[in-house]
């Protein structure tokens, strides 16, 4: 009886455990020059500084011109250069 009461507590535990379990969003940000990184967060770049968010999804064409530029933390690729805000 004991097992019996463990393995539905187990079981009851790891259901509420996954329905509370969110995905995680990750976007793709490129600019102008066809630089492109993953981000977290979807922030609102001003448009002077040429830069795009999409879904996570987001693929680009066989014609399009863009590379990946990873990069930690909060900012942008200008000129091949990350520049941090």
């Amino acid at each position: 009886m004991k097992i019996r009461t463990f393995v539905l507590g187990a079981l009851v535990g790891a259901g509420a455990l996954a329905a509370t379990a969110g995905t995680a969003s990750a976007y793709v940000a490129c600019n102008r020059a066809g630089d492109c990184w993953h981000t977290t967060d979807r922030y609102d770049y001003r448009p002077a500084f040429g830069v795009r968010v999409h879904d996570d999804n987001w693929r680009w064409g066989h014609r399009d011109r863009y590379r990946w530029r990873e990069h930690q933390g909060r900012g942008y690729w200008r000129s091949g250069v990350w520049v941090t805000f």
